[in-house]
């Protein structure tokens, strides 16, 4: 696995948090995993958030349980977003996020170009490869390239 992969809980993990969760895996190193929830819409939309009420209605998704008072991102634009981190050739992690607020509002970027989390998924060292391997989790084949289309997962 690495990142830009796609993992898909199993039924070990039901009543949980992670309960049918599909997490895109941002960043896979030794320092362990980074990933995002990309199946779970989040109850506010951006202009429901205070400091984003001047914002259009944008939707956040429920990235994850870590961290959850900041906004992360993941994006297919970095023409107009500078400073992310490539996860593929397609997607990226991050960036300016004052300009990826700016583009939002001017509609420059579509929900297919760009997801915005409460939240993220961290593993330490090999703690992922040992919950794919104990069955909680599934590689998603061939999902390396894909971007932000949910509908074939």
């Amino acid at each position: 696995m690495n990142a830009g992969s796609f993992i898909r809980s199993t039924s070990l993990l039901d009543d949980s948090f992670f309960e049918k969760a599909v997490i895109l895996i941002a960043e896979y190193n030794k320092k362990g995993a980074t990933g995002f929830v990309v199946n779970k819409p989040f109850t506010r939309r951006l202009n429901e958030l205070e400091e984003f009420k001047d914002s259009i209605p944008f939707p956040l998704y429920d990235g994850g349980p870590v961290d959850r008072e900041h906004l992360f991102f993941v994006h297919q634009r970095p023409d107009l977003i500078k400073g992310g981190t490539p996860i593929n050739s397609k997607v990226h992690l991050g960036g300016d996020f004052k300009e990826a607020v700016r583009q939002i509002n001017q509609k420059a970027i579509t929900e297919k170009e760009i997801r915005l989390f409460i939240g993220y998924c961290g593993w330490d060292y090999h703690e992922l490869d040992d919950e794919i391997e104990e069955g909680s989790w599934i590689v998603l084949v061939n999902s390396g390239g894909i971007g932000f289309d949910m509908d074939d997962l």
